[in-house]
């Protein structure tokens, strides 16, 4: 990011090959203020794999390319779209805050963007515009404060078929199982607190969203989630037909021995050593990354020049494609065998080495994914 000369209390940044102008105070500090619009420059990355999923998407997809960006602020991810990625022919940016879409008219003239709208509707009201057969966007980006839950609805009725929606959860506390009750009212189940918090709280959201879907004959698929500082956020293809896939359940997990494993239903037993289990759900079990979808987006990435931090995500979550819920991390392993952690390339060597499906993951730097028991994991870590 670059920064240039003030001006009436804006600054002038470059993120990506995007100019844009941004509240001065949001530059200072470790909270960026909301007034007179939120901007937050650590936020960069989360906007650079939007703009590679854009434009890997944008690539192939046939139909009008028209991305919605239902609570922009000041418009930095649909103007970053607007500019960098593929292909894209017209994006919305909506805010209810004058101040936000003011700086977001100036921006998209600084950058000489003709494809660009600037909207002040309620963001299910402006959904509503495009809910009908033949104006439904194909890329539609809901990016509230706190939970995503009350607009899964609208935003899903205005993608259309084999298009893209993508959701930013920000309300970690909940998700987290601190506030269970409020999860369960939110998004439908609650979690069981584990290592692996961040992919729970993101199945949680992912099992909303399905909900929400299969009552419209709709299927959702996953093609790319990502935890990082402050939220989760998840990018689902949208299919104008009912979910037939069994990808609603429950993970169980046993605080006695570390084991964990996907149940279609309550359970109680420990499948390895016979203590309770705890179980968090329900919550989408299927998949999280779509494979070639995201090897594209690194593709992207590499062409738009993104940063060491997006390029390295990008690799771990196409390498962790199709694998088994729930990670581990190297401490807790480590801990329970009072020794000292593997290093993560030996972890996952040695698990492969003894025939079992293994990879890093991108939810966390220092952890695994495998289908192996806890019992064979320490096992093949000398236990």
């Amino acid at each position: 990011m670059r920064v240039q000369g003030p001006s009436r209390g804006t600054v002038e940044i470059t993120e990506g090959s995007t100019r844009m102008l941004v509240p001065r105070g949001s530059l200072e500090g470790r909270d960026p203020p909301l007034r007179p619009a939120f901007f937050n420059p650590r936020a960069e990355m989360n906007r650079s794999v939007s703009v590679a999923a854009c434009s890997a998407f944008a690539r192939r997809f046939g139909g009008p390319k028209v991305f919605v960006d239902c609570m922009a602020s000041l418009g930095a991810r649909g103007l970053r779209v607007a500019n960098e990625a593929a292909g894209v022919e017209e994006v919305v940016i909506n805010d209810l805050n004058p101040s936000a879409r003011e700086l977001a008219r100036r921006s998209a003239a600084l950058n000489g963007l003709g494809n660009v709208r600037v909207t002040g509707e309620e963001a299910c009201r402006l959904c509503s515009g495009f809910s009908r057969r033949g104006e439904r966007a194909s890329m539609v980006d809901i990016d509230p404060f706190g939970s995503p839950a009350r607009f899964v609805d609208c935003g899903i009725r205005a993608t259309m078929h084999g298009g893209i929606l993508s959701a930013t959860a920000t309300d970690l506390q909940v998700l987290s199982g601190r506030f269970q009750n409020a999860c369960r009212r939110r998004y439908g189940g609650a979690p069981v607190r584990t290592e692996y918090g961040n992919e729970t709280a993101i199945r949680l959201v992912l099992g909303c969203i399905r909900h929400v879907a299969a009552r419209m004959d709709v299927t959702v698929a996953p093609l790319f989630v990502e935890s990082d500082m402050h939220y989760y956020r998840i990018f689902v293809r949208v299919l104008n037909r009912p979910d037939q896939g069994d990808n609603v359940g429950y993970i169980a997990h046993c605080a006695a021995c570390a084991d964990r494993w996907v149940e279609g239903g309550p359970r109680a037993a420990c499948r390895s050593c016979g203590s309770e289990a705890g179980l968090s759900g329900p919550l989408w079990t299927g998949d999280l990354f779509d494979g070639r979808f995201v090897g594209e987006m690194a593709s992207e990435a590499e062409s738009l020049g993104a940063g060491r931090r997006c390029k390295k995500l990008l690799a771990a979550a196409a390498l962790e494609a199709g694998m088994p819920a729930a990670y581990y991390t190297l401490d807790e392993i480590a801990s329970r065998m009072g020794a000292s952690p593997v290093g993560l390339a030996d972890a996952v060597e040695r698990l492969r080495g003894a025939g079992f499906a293994a990879s890093p993951t991108s939810l966390n730097p220092a952890a695994f994914r495998t289908d192996a028991p806890v019992g064979e994991i320490t096992a093949a870590f000398g236990g």
